[in-house]
């Protein structure tokens, strides 16, 4: 089975899915599932492609990862061909192997070993391959949330084979600078709007940002600027716009994202009369709400994957396979569980969670080379 495995890892690094393009990627992952007896396989009216493992119980956990990647970049700069899943020394090199077409793989494969003891489980098991993530983050998952409706959700995200039981959220930041155009040849007859985002972006640069024990620091990051007219040649641009993306932390609101940018825009215009800029979320109708963190030694009983109540304090199954080895990506989920969840229950604060903030741990399922 670990010769098949790998080669349906390589079979899905082969299918290029740059965002929007994931139909291939989902077509083999949909094949895999079915192959391997998962009780229903369907792709939904985005192209998630999700399966289930039915359990004799209410709870549901989803593993997801996503099928998109990003693109191949300059293809001169590959050593090896980026879809081509050439494995040397051990590891398989192509667009997507860590990031995170092995892990959804082996999410995939994890939770099929349990298909012959699914009557056991005391709830359902859904896997499932998101599409647009590295465009659109949280948007196919949304629908996948709104069909299934999970207690738990584990994302297979690289981590160094660390078990991460948090993550900051997520606010994209918009800044426009104001200008006046003029021609090139005359810049004292206009104000030109790049100038100024240049001083509004460094002075955001040199903000002291909240920090979290847990989760360590929030990050504001620029991730695209833009200026206009464009193309601009011979013309002084008139505005000019940044993206910023801005990782969160617990208790941040959207006060407490923008006020310190307009807290320096103020000041800017006080030294500048021609400086004009604004400041707003780019989706401000969508929750910036960061997942809720735990304690850690919630985390640290012992014990196995939630199955059926039973009167026993120890584990009703155990699904390591001590035949593979120790860091293939079956044994490494089996562990991650086994440190997630006591056997019998589902833990008691998923009831206290409002809406679809959901706990979700980040874990590396295989450790491979993008």
């Amino acid at each position: 089975m670990n010769d098949i495995f790998i080669e349906d890892c390589r079979q899905m690094i082969q299918c290029p899915s740059e965002s929007g393009h994931e139909k291939a990627a989902a077509d083999l992952a949909k094949t895999v599932m079915e192959r391997l007896g998962y009780d229903r396989v369907w792709i939904d009216r985005v192209g998630n492609v999700l399966g289930l493992i039915k359990g004799k119980g209410p709870g549901t956990i989803l593993l997801e990862g996503h099928l998109d990647t990003v693109g191949i970049g300059n293809r001169d700069d590959w050593r090896f061909d980026p879809h081509g899943a050439i494995i040397d020394n051990g590891r398989i090199y192509g667009r997507g192997t860590s990031d995170m077409k092995c892990a959804l793989m082996a999410m995939i494969y994890g939770a099929a070993d349990l298909i012959p003891r699914k009557d056991d489980l005391c709830g359902d098991i859904v896997v499932a391959g998101v599409v647009c993530e590295e465009e659109f983050e949280g948007v196919a998952q949304g629908v996948i949330l709104d069909q299934i409706k999970p207690d738990l959700v584990i994302i297979g995200e690289a981590s160094e084979l660390a078990v991460k039981i948090g993550q900051r959220g997520r606010a994209e930041v918009v800044v426009v600078t104001h200008g006046k155009s003029a021609h090139s040849s005359n810049p004292s007859a206009g104000i030109n709007a790049v100038k100024k985002m240049t001083r509004l972006l460094l002075e955001i640069e040199a903000l002291t940002l909240p920090s979290d024990i847990f989760l360590g620091s929030a990050i504001i990051e620029v991730t695209d600027i833009h200026s206009e007219p464009y193309p601009g040649s011979s013309v002084i641009p008139s505005l000019c716009r940044a993206s910023l993306d801005r990782r969160l932390l617990p208790g941040e609101t959207e006060a407490s994202i923008l006020n310190p940018i307009r807290e320096i825009i103020q000041r800017l215009k006080s030294k500048d009369p021609d400086f004009s800029a604004e400041v707003f979320l780019a989706r401000p109708n969508r929750s910036a709400t960061p997942v809720k963190p735990f304690k850690p030694n919630a985390f640290s009983r012992p014990g196995g994957f939630p199955l059926r109540k039973n009167s026993s304090k120890k584990p009703c199954a155990h699904w390591e396979t001590p035949a593979w080895p120790k860091r293939s990506p079956i044994t490494v989920f089996a562990r991650m569980e086994a440190r997630v969840q006591a056997p019998g229950t589902f833990p008691p604060w998923v009831s206290d969670l409002p809406g679809k903030t959901l706990p979700m741990w980040w874990m590396s399922m295989w450790r491979s080379t993008n």
